[in-house]
């Protein structure tokens, strides 16, 4: 997917979990592409990556709708994701990562100190920060050389938020966000070196919580605890 494709998907992402786009809300491309100002086909192709996130649900005729999803979804979700990621690190680390892939996990890492180092992040940072996140988790899964352990991520990807991917970010809060990302981005360091060292059981145990960190439950539940996408 292209920048801006990942950048619209963000977007769309967002309006969902803040419940601008709420529960049972019929989505359609044409008006969707009004709304941001775009043609149709970014706002196509981010309906099928956000229905394969499991946020939408495919219309009989046309267009989609913003499904109800449960609080035991996503925290199933994530967990699975954590454990299938966590097993990847540990076969990483068994196994010894090859020359060219700690090449490209260093890029990875001075590419997310760049990004962090001003201070603070924007919508376009945390576009950017998804892309490099992304190629470092395929690069841990690549290294694993387990194609089960990818199969199986990619069915749990069809669940909400399982996707290393699905980042959600609250502009109205940019100071909590940079922390959270920036601390998420530690732990990439804390990864590599665990790999590095071919430290298995570090390794797993870093992913594994990882994949909590990547999603902000604060902007998911409101005070009673209650998700902002349930009725």
């Amino acid at each position: 997917m292209t920048r801006e494709g990942q950048g619209i998907v963000s977007i769309l992402r967002d309006k969902i979990v803040s419940g601008e786009f709420p529960v049972g809300e019929r989505l359609a491309e044409i008006p969707t592409a009004e709304l941001l100002g775009i043609s149709r086909t970014p706002v196509r192709i981010a309906f099928r990556a956000l229905e394969q996130e499991g946020l939408l649900t495919k219309l009989p005729r046309r267009g989609y709708m913003v499904r109800k999803i449960t609080q035991h979804e996503i925290l199933g979700s994530i967990e699975v994701r954590g454990v299938l990621e966590g097993l990847a690190a540990r076969q990483a680390a068994e196994k010894g990562l090859d020359d060219p892939t700690i090449e490209q996990m260093k890029h990875c890492l001075v590419e997310g100190d760049d990004l962090f180092s001003k201070g603070y992040i924007s919508q376009l940072d945390i576009e950017s920060y998804q892309r490099l996140n992304k190629r470092f988790h395929d690069l841990i899964l690549q290294a694993s050389g387990n194609p089960a352990i990818h199969a199986a991520l990619k069915l749990n990807e069809n669940l909400p938020f399982a996707s290393a991917t699905a980042l959600v970010f609250n502009p109205a809060q940019l100071d909590r966000e940079f922390r959270r990302f920036n601390y998420a981005h530690m732990q990439h360091h804390g990864v590599f070196d665990a790999l590095i060292k071919r430290q298995g059981a570090r390794s797993e145990a870093i992913m594994r919580e990882h994949a909590n960190v990547a999603l902000s439950y604060g902007d998911l539940w409101d005070e009673q605890g209650k998700y902002k996408l349930l009725d």
